[in-house]
């Protein structure tokens, strides 16, 4: 019933924006419908799984912290692109994840690369380490300090 819900939602959704009704547009339209609906079928398959999210009270006490860590490299990456070219040192290093639950380490990731002149390149699960690229090297000396990590950890549990 589910399925069939949505399918007539969809249809009704796709006519009202296209406003065509022609044999070529509906069998795009059809399509669309059909491959929306195959995805969410199998969505619905994955939602019955369970794996807990604890996103409410802990993402309250981080988002503002990570906003704040946002705008502060903002400020600094700022400084870096307004001032001389001789200034930036890019580097590319890879930083320990070993504390972090495997739970949270796409929230570590995810964290880093938000925040301006740094980027995740690849999350490493066989080694416990996160490889980022940063604009200048303190960006990197920062995060192996691990005040990042220690945020994570108090937030979400230290990994076991």
């Amino acid at each position: 019933m589910h399925i069939v819900k949505w399918a007539g939602v969809l249809s009704v959704f796709w006519l009202l924006l296209s406003g065509f009704i022609e044999p070529l547009l509906l069998s795009f339209g059809v399509i669309s419908v059909v491959i929306v609906l195959f995805v969410l079928k199998r969505m619905d398959d994955v939602e019955t799984e369970s794996a807990p999210i604890g996103t409410s009270l802990r993402l309250i006490r981080y988002l503002p912290w990570l906003i704040g860590q946002i705008i502060s490299s903002s400020v600094h990456v700022t400084k870096l692109i307004w001032g001389s070219p001789d200034k930036l040192s890019p580097a590319i290093a890879k930083i320990s994840s070993k504390e972090i639950p495997l739970s949270s380490r796409v929230l570590y990731a995810n964290s880093i690369t938000l925040t301006p002149g740094t980027l995740s390149v690849d999350i490493e699960d066989k080694d416990d380490e996160v490889i980022v690229h940063a604009l200048h090297k303190s960006s990197i000396d920062d995060l192996k300090e691990g005040e990042m990590e220690r945020k994570i950890t108090g937030i979400w549990g230290k990994n076991k």
